[in-house]
């Protein structure tokens, strides 16, 4: 049987790009891959996440982590960034010269994505698809079944492999045709269209650049981007970073962050508020400075000397007292 490999967001169209390829006698291999900056923390539960694909869309998906390049790629990319640090021509030319490399594994004859041209004004116009194309070396095997018959032809076409003919002919923005065809497949619980690339976000893209900007290599790895992608930001004039949660879920997630030099800073007493984490700390000037800066987002924050808790990586904990940060300080450490 002849099989193809796809690239497998998880969103509705390459749903239905793999959909519409099965449908058509085609074995389809999804392959999502993962970064510091999408969907990273399926890592954890993948077998659960593959399962749950296969259980609700009959798709059989594999994760793979793509992270080192991609950090790599986003220091230059060759295209440049779109209007703050998403580099989206050059991510999706990483993208599918990663799965191209894949193709002997799988044993797949030809690639497949859920693009759809004019649907996004920097990466998926027709210009750009050929480039995507030239650039990863895959013109003549990367198949766009949403829209490819307002494109050239590639192999599996003129092979005979798939009819582009019994195949959906997007073209734009508008996701209503989109919704129809998953209705007509069966697919109901299909996710909504997300929000974007977290490069796109001026807060958070910009933290991206600013750490890019130290031009200190060793700093670029996935535990510290992922560390500087939640919460507060603030950066010590020592060089230690701290991060605080704005609630509940984020202090969670903040917390389990922790590597095992990272102190986690929080309340002493059972009081609502922020947890830190503070990394790369030089000392005690740095523990004390972290505290306070947590102590002045306490609730309740009514005594001038505030007891925190700071707790190492294997649980250990010791107090301090300190008086809260004032706003000036503290804004003029923020990232």
């Amino acid at each position: 049987m002849t099989t193809a490999l796809a690239l497998f967001s998880g969103g509705l169209d390459s749903l239905l790009a793999c959909r519409v390829i099965q449908n058509q006698g085609i074995k389809v291999k999804a392959l999502k891959f993962v970064s510091p900056f999408f969907d990273y923390d399926l890592l954890v539960r993948q077998d659960e996440y593959c399962s749950e694909i296969f259980t609700r869309y009959g798709i059989d998906v594999e994760l793979i982590d793509i992270s080192a390049p991609f950090l790599q790629m986003l220091a230059a990319p060759a295209h440049g960034y779109g209007k703050n640090f998403n580099p989206c021509v050059d991510c999706k030319i990483l993208l599918v010269s990663t799965a191209k490399g894949l193709m002997a594994h799988y044993d797949a004859s030809f690639l497949i994505t859920g693009e759809v041209v004019g649907q996004r004004p920097m990466s998926q116009r027709q210009d750009t698809l050929r480039i995507i194309e030239r650039e990863s070396n895959t013109d003549g095997i990367l198949l766009r079944p949403l829209c490819c018959r307002a494109l050239k032809k590639t192999k599996a076409e003129e092979l005979g492999l798939i009819d582009p003919d019994a195949l959906p002919h997007f073209y734009g923005r508008n996701r209503t045709p989109q919704i129809e065809l998953a209705a007509q497949l069966g697919i109901t619980d299909f996710p909504s269209p997300a929000g974007g690339c977290i490069l796109t976000e001026p807060l958070r893209g910009g933290r991206m650049r600013a750490l890019y900007n130290l031009h200190q290599p060793h700093l670029l790895t996935p535990d510290n981007t992922r560390f500087l992608l939640q919460g507060r930001q603030y950066r010590f004039p020592s060089g230690a970073w701290l991060s605080l949660g704005r609630n509940e879920a984020e202090n969670d997630h903040i917390e389990s962050l922790q590597m095992e030099k990272d102190l986690i800073i929080r309340a002493a007493a059972d009081r609502p508020g922020p947890s830190g984490l503070l990394r790369f700390s030089q000392g005690l000037a740095d523990y004390e400075l972290a505290a306070a800066i947590v102590a002045c987002y306490l609730k309740k924050n009514d005594a001038r000397i505030q007891e925190m808790q700071v707790i190492n990586h294997g649980g250990q904990s010791h107090l301090l007292k300190v008086e809260p940060a004032g706003p000036e300080e503290i804004e003029a450490l923020r990232w």
